[in-house]
């Protein structure tokens, strides 16, 4: 398995980063919904399922940074259309979940 690292949501520039080790990717926030289990995000390029990624996020109300770990578990669509990719969190601690559902009910969320 590879390692890719998403880089961190920031509200003035409402941008996610998402790199590999052989690129690196800027999306909108528009593309990203937040979860309390995870992150799923539209791409122009796939992610192979069973990917183990780290996300970086940071809060857009109080700038709280959170890392978190997890593994990607869909990526359906094709390169005309875009990606659209599911990862699940994995090892949060309690912290980290209080963080992330905070997120998720933010404008970052998907419900």
């Amino acid at each position: 398995m590879s390692a890719r690292k998403i880089g961190s949501i920031e509200t003035p520039k409402q941008q996610v980063t998402i790199g590999g080790r052989q690129s690196s990717l800027e999306l909108s926030t528009d593309a990203v919904a937040i979860h309390k289990s995870g992150i799923e995000f539209r791409s122009p390029t796939p992610f192979n399922e069973w990917t183990e990624m780290t996300v970086a996020l940071q809060s857009p109300h109080d700038g709280a940074k959170l890392q978190c770990s997890g593994v990607v578990i869909a990526c359906s669509g094709n390169k005309h259309t875009g990606y659209r990719v599911s990862m699940v969190f994995t090892g949060l601690t309690d912290g980290a979940q209080a963080q992330l559902n905070s997120m998720a009910r933010s404008e970052l969320g998907a419900g």
